[in-house]
């Protein structure tokens, strides 16, 4: 990908190393904190005070407005990746909303280690990137990408590229109203039902993804020679089905909530070829 002179976004927030938050949900309390609380405990105040105090202020989160210098360490240079990566999907974006007649409105993009607390809740590395909508702000711990290319064999940045535009995807979503529909929806149907309905929102986030690279190197001539190739491995290894067969030794179609392989695929290169939100209707195909 041809990406370092690209455009950093300034919707990037770095929690890495900040604490805050263990994967089991507990706080890490700071030096002040911890004996401002074994006090409170010895004058007999309650304690859950303080406590919830800290967890209110969501952990102290470090905001990055410009990460265009990295220290010049691996992280550094991912961060630096994906703020550059993050700001193409803003003007990407802004321009398709635009001929819409519509604003769009960026999300956030967290950095964080090991755990997270986010406006959906307490999040631990494990469950890999995500988006939140009560918070709009799409959430990845960058040791994933390690993961990403050890775990699943999808190295690559613009495989890494693809998983941040699949999360800024489902904003798009939130945006136009579409995941709104399918929760309400997911409420009144049988738990299969339901699965079918989250991976065909999944799928169009995939869709939406390949539609960005289109139009991105359209514009900025961003991809290079293997870059889809990257991308459709990213989608391949990150199917239901690949996942199952890797952690469990065998597949049940009816507990997919992602999408087999095969149509997160086909759907990536759908959005790709096209470019086109019409093309990446994912909810009215067989």
């Amino acid at each position: 990908m041809r990406w370092r002179t690209g455009r950093r976004s300034q919707n990037v927030e770095d929690r890495r190393g900040a604490g805050g938050v263990f994967a089991g949900g507990g706080m890490r309390l700071g030096g002040g904190a911890l004996i401002l609380l074994l006090l409170m405990i010895l004058f007999g105040v309650d304690p859950s005070v303080l406590l919830q105090v800290l967890g209110d202020a969501g952990g102290p989160g470090v905001q990055v407005p410009d990460v265009q210098t990295p220290a010049g360490g691996p992280q550094d240079e991912l961060a630096d990746f994906v703020a550059v990566v993050l700001g193409d999907t803003e003007d990407t974006w802004a321009g398709l909303f635009a001929q819409a007649g519509a604003r769009y409105q960026a999300p956030r993009l967290v950095l964080f280690s090991d755990a997270v607390r986010s406006g959906c809740g307490v999040a631990g590395a494990a469950v890999g990137p995500f988006y939140c909508s009560l918070d709009q702000t799409v959430y990845i711990d960058l040791a994933f990408y390690r993961d990403l290319r050890d775990r699943f064999r999808a190295p690559g940045d613009f495989a890494q590229a693809y998983v941040i535009a699949h999360e800024v995807g489902h904003h798009v979503q939130h945006l136009l109203g579409t995941s709104g529909e399918v929760n309400e929806l997911r409420r009144r149907v049988s738990e299969r039902e339901g699965n079918q309905l989250s991976v065909r929102l999944e799928l169009q986030a995939d869709c939406y993804a390949g539609l960005w690279a289109h139009h991105a190197h359209r514009a900025r001539q961003l991809l290079e020679e293997g870059d889809v190739e990257e991308g459709l491995a990213a989608a391949a290894a990150i199917g239901d089905d690949r996942i199952q067969r890797q952690t469990q030794g065998h597949v049940v179609p009816e507990s997919f909530t992602h999408g087999s392989s095969e149509q997160r695929v086909h759907w990536f290169r759908t959005g790709l070829a096209s470019g086109s939100l019409d093309a990446c209707d994912s909810f009215g195909a067989p």
